[in-house]
């Protein structure tokens, strides 16, 4: 058993600590469940089951919110269930709690009297189901549970209120209820195992619930539920019951089974490895059979090109072990990303990093040979797309660089914007954008002549403007002065700000630069960036830093690229650092890991998050289950275990 996933009764009582943890599900068809480790929810995004519905374009759209469980014991209810009305919890359901658990799925044990009554959560993975078993573990006398559904049925960035378009009646099936509360959604079905259940039609509108994180943010914070009925049954000493809630009609007398089932199929979690796999299996969907990685759990897009392209070899091919998979998601993200990789994108880094993904599919194992063959013509195209006149938003200059610029327009990874305008711009020549040009074209060129044509127009074209490209790199961003390198270098000249993107510069595996500048590069990064939760997006010495992600929304936008700390950084800065300084770098590497490790039982139990504040303690943020966090940790672990080893 995980036991950096469990908690005890004085920390679930404390809803200052409680409902800053969250516990989160995926499944492969795209649906999620996502909720405070003492089921209440205190964001938009949170629910029981959120399902991916292409009938309105693919969005997340969350049918089911919550449950509201009641025991009846000895003529005395008591109500499990726990929301917010502005700043009353009402009922106050988590006094009960005794015990959370996230592995092998999460369970909560309440304590009433001399009662104990488990619920344990289980996101089916090939369907969109959720299956919730309810144990009364101990009781002196039977019991009678009440369960009493929440539902929402709109898209998950939006609120829904009490309104008359809403169907609110309730179709009888097998063992429950079915509905639509309006047109052109799938049926939800709940249903319960127990043959001898009741199902007891008492259509209510819940007011005014209120979601304390998006209060806290300054976002809209209020919603009205409706509540359907309440489903009642007897639960003897040992006994216990299986709810569901699914898009297709269940057979209760099998839900029981189905349930063990897959609580059997889970996988143990014996150590922080198994944890990350756990995560990268459920960022990775098959939503209609496509394979995609969805960029973080819960409210991040799945399929977005520069998130995929990062985080695709350390969780297929270092987490999953899985280099057929690593190919199926490669192959669906170039079908239908066409356009951003040859034509225009807001992300201009992001195709040239197509290179790097597939060095270390090569350097993992790959045939070399054959992943030129399949992938060369994508490569190339890109290349070519950054010649002069093809694309609008960036494009090769006579120096051989890559000039990038839109007018109020954030081009790079650092893309936040506050009332519409970008926090960091940096349009110019931007030092990590060329690195992955000069990287892309010696690849496309070495690969090419080992398995391609040569003597062909491609290699002719290319290998001068490779020449120029590395001799005007370091005229361009290096500054003696400093002993580093420039961030940017518009019409003004360098900007020095002390940022982490001189880091791909030199890990790139075709450096522009001299080696004997590599460890200039990371001295500078460890003098001012380098955290134990991974590098600063700005030095604390500028002026502009914002060692804390908290606030509203424009100060949290200024934070995030002007401080916070992002995991995915430490990939290459940890690779680099082992290359430069050896095995004698083994501590030190995994110092910078185990703060994740101990952050596991904080924001969402068991997952990664997406950035962490800039300043100690370094509290962690931004989406819950983060792709780049923790592709970027499985590749680290691999490092680990290869210096180990050495």
């Amino acid at each position: 058993m995980a036991e950096f996933l469990k908690f005890n009764k004085n920390e679930l009582v404390n809803l200052a600590y409680s409902l800053k943890r969250e516990v989160i599900c995926a499944g492969k068809t795209g649906a999620y469940s996502n909720t405070t480790i003492v089921s209440c929810n205190t964001r938009r995004y949170h629910g029981l089951l959120a399902v991916t519905l292409d009938r309105f374009g693919g969005d997340h759209y969350m049918l089911l919110s919550s449950l509201d469980e009641s025991l009846i014991v000895n003529g005395k209810q008591f109500n499990l269930g726990i929301h917010c009305y502005g700043d009353i919890y009402e009922p106050r359901g988590h006094k009960y709690v005794v015990d959370f658990n996230e592995d092998p799925a999460p369970t909560i044990t309440y304590q009433v009297g001399e009662v104990t009554f488990r619920k344990r959560l289980i996101l089916v993975p090939d369907k969109d189901q959720i299956l919730i078993s309810y144990e009364l573990v101990k009781s002196p006398a039977p019991v009678t549970l009440l369960v009493k559904p929440f539902l929402a049925f709109r898209k998950v960035h939006d609120l829904t209120h009490q309104n008359d378009q809403a169907n609110t009646a309730a179709t009888p099936v097998p063992g429950g209820a079915s509905f639509r509360m309006y047109p052109n959604f799938p049926d939800l079905y709940l249903q319960v195992s127990d043959a001898k259940a009741e199902w007891k039609y008492i259509p209510c509108w819940n007011n005014r619930i209120t979601y304390s994180d998006e209060y806290r943010r300054g976002f809209d914070c209020t919603e009205d539920l409706f509540t359907p009925g309440i489903f009642s049954m007897k639960l003897s000493k040992s006994g216990s019951v299986v709810f569901s809630a699914s898009l297709s009609e269940a057979n209760p007398a099998g839900l029981k089974r189905q349930f063990a089932g897959y609580l059997a199929k889970l996988p143990p979690v014996t150590g922080y490895h198994d944890q990350l796999v756990r995560c990268a299996d459920w960022l990775i969907t098959k939503h209609n059979g496509v394979a995609m990685i969805n960029a973080g759990l819960s409210w991040l897009k799945t399929g977005l090109l520069r998130e995929t392209l990062i985080a695709l070899p350390g969780m297929t091919l270092h987490g999953l072990q899985d280099p057929a998979l690593f190919e199926e998601i490669l192959d669906n993200l170039i079908a239908a990303e066409q356009e951003r990789l040859a034509v225009r994108t807001t992300q201009v880094d992001a195709p040239l990093y197509l290179a790097c993904t597939l060095q270390q599919y090569i350097d993992w194992g790959a045939d070399p040979a054959k992943v030129w063959k399949k992938y060369g013509p994508t490569v190339k195209m890109v290349l070519d797309s950054y010649l002069p006149g093809r694309r609008k938003e960036v494009a090769m200059q006579p120096n051989g660089l890559l000039w990038a610029q839109m007018d109020g327009v954030a081009l790079t990874w650092m893309n936040a914007y506050v009332d519409g305008r970008a926090v960091t711009e940096r349009a110019g020549y931007q030092v990590e954008i060329n690195s992955f040009w000069y990287n892309a074209i010696c690849f496309a060129l070495d690969m090419e002549k080992r398995y391609g044509n040569r003597r062909g127009s491609f290699v002719t074209r290319w290998t001068p403007v490779r020449e120029q490209v590395r001799e005007s790199f370091r005229a361009t961003f290096w500054d003696d002065e400093a002993g580093r390198l420039a961030d940017y270098v518009d019409g003004n000249g360098r900007n020095m700000d002390v940022r982490p993107n001189q880091i791909y510069a030199i890990w790139v595996k075709n450096s522009p630069l001299d080696e004997e500048l590599f460890p200039l590069v990371l001295r500078a990064i460890d003098n001012e960036l380098i955290t134990s939760r991974g590098i600063r997006s700005l030095s604390p010495r500028d002026v502009r830093y914002k060692g804390v992600y908290e606030g509203s929304q424009i100060e949290r936008d200024l934070a995030y690229h002007q401080g916070c700390c992002h995991p995915f950084l430490l990939e290459p800065y940890i690779d680099m650092s082992f290359k430069v300084k050896g095995q004698s770098f083994w501590k030190r590497a995994e110092w910078l890991v185990e703060g994740f490790w101990a952050d596991l039982s904080k924001h969402g139990v068991g997952a990664f998050s997406e950035i962490y504040d800039g300043d100690p303690p370094h509290e962690p943020h931004g989406t819950i289950s983060s792709a780049l966090s923790t592709a970027a940790l499985l590749s680290v672990y691999a490092m680990l275990e290869k210096y180990k080893e050495a």
